[in-house]
């Protein structure tokens, strides 16, 4: 057994612990306490003993894009930019895509994070997260507004997942699902099928109310977005707009489900958070990215409120300028002043892992979980109460100051 002592252990599941310690046996955590622990101890010093965190949404294909993509007054204007971005591609061919996704993986484990529900829409980030050791659920996006055989879609979607979990049963250290992308950008047949054909261990995914014109395009059926289709020539003049928010809209095509993922929410109603609370859906922010899309400031305070579950991502690359999740936590802490900051530790940690499907091996610092944990150096005042420690965590860590320490080698 090995003991770790920390001047504060932050198990999430509950207070912070004063001059606590952790004991790990077989890479999982054993037992947690304060005062004499069961063995000699090896002193952290004046650090936080965290579990590590959860980005619940990223893109990491879209890492070579990092300073390409401006920001933008509209969600619109920013999808055009990167559509025209995409279009000239990487300098120097598809290597450059996978070095990318692989220097953002270590940036991130760097930075403390241990769980990553990616977006993709070739795969390939799964064999990338593997090499860095990084758990990960892989959502497989589906887009095509106006597709010929939208069952033939997902089923040739689901057995490329198929080939590739038979391909390396024992590499991958992913779970997957087919899911769509946004209302605007994947049909209303896409959805309805690819809800009847998931199934778990991970959940469905959506990009939903990122945006007004988003809202506006399902109510009205015009606007940026209609426009945007029929530019790219995607349109499909038979689609009807259903005259609805977007969480009915999901409802109504079976698509939101116990533990559906719903990323963003920036334009949700409280009638549509409290909605998504009851069909047991997540919500899962990125304030970051809303800011530099144009999608606009999401409601941090009123998710938490509503009583919806909310994890918390970093989006990609692309829209953001680190996947580190504590630059993160800063932003839901400027927008969410009033916020506790254990509900937002929270959110970085056990609900992402809840929300991914991995809770019982990863988010708190509990007996069994996986001893995959963060060090975080502390300054004076933050080492004297609890509260204080939590406050200083979402609050801005320097980046130099958090250490990653995987323990899952020890016998």
């Amino acid at each position: 057994m090995t003991v770790l002592r920390a001047r504060w252990v932050l198990p999430v599941a509950g207070a912070p612990i004063a001059h606590g310690w952790v004991a790990v046996q077989g890479g999982r955590v054993r037992a947690v306490g304060h005062g004499r622990p069961p063995a000699p101890a090896r002193d952290l010093g004046d650090v936080a003993l965290l579990p590590g965190l959860v980005n619940a949404h990223t893109h990491l294909e879209l890492s070579w894009m990092a300073g390409l993509v401006p920001s933008a007054a509209s969600m619109g204007e920013w999808i055009r930019a990167l559509l025209q971005v995409r279009r000239v591609g990487p300098a120097r061919g598809n290597a450059t895509v996978i070095e990318a996704m692989t220097a953002a993986v270590s940036a991130m484990r760097a930075t403390g994070t241990v769980l990553v529900g990616d977006i993709s829409n070739t795969l390939v980030s799964a064999s990338v997260l593997a090499r860095d050791a990084m758990d990960s659920v892989v959502f497989h996006e589906l887009l095509g507004f106006n597709p010929i055989d939208p069952a033939g879609q997902v089923r040739a979607a689901n057995e490329l997942v198929a080939d590739l979990l038979a391909s390396a049963p024992n590499q991958l250290r992913a779970h997957f699902a087919v899911v769509g992308h946004a209302p605007y950008s994947t049909a209303p047949a896409l959805f309805a099928e690819i809800a009847v054909r998931h199934e778990g261990p991970a959940p469905l995914s959506v990009h939903l109310a990122e945006s007004a014109e988003e809202v506006e395009f399902l109510h009205t059926g015009r606007g940026p977005f209609r426009d945007l289709l029929m530019q790219v020539g995607v349109w499909n003049p038979l689609w009807e707009a259903p005259h609805c928010g977007p969480v009915e809209y999901l409802r109504r095509l079976g698509y939101l489900k116990p533990g559906t993922l719903l990323v963003h929410g920036v334009h949700l109603t409280m009638d549509e958070m409290e909605q998504a609370r009851d069909a047991e859906a997540v919500v899962v922010t990125c304030p970051r990215s809303n800011a530099r899309v144009g999608g606009g400031v999401p409601p941090i305070a009123r998710f938490f409120s509503a009583g919806v579950d909310v994890a918390v991502g970093t989006d990609s690359l692309a829209s953001v300028d680190s996947l580190n999740m504590f630059d993160e936590l800063a932003a839901l802490r400027r927008l969410a002043p009033e916020v506790d900051a254990a509900r937002l530790l929270d959110s970085a940690t056990r609900a992402g892992a809840n929300a991914l499907g991995f809770g019982q091996d990863y988010g708190t610092i509990s007996v069994g979980r996986v001893a995959r944990l963060v060090t975080v150096a502390l300054p004076g005042p933050a080492r004297a109460r609890g509260t204080d420690v939590e406050e200083y965590l979402v609050g801005g860590v320097p980046a130099e100051d958090v250490a990653p320490l995987d323990l899952t080698t020890i016998p």
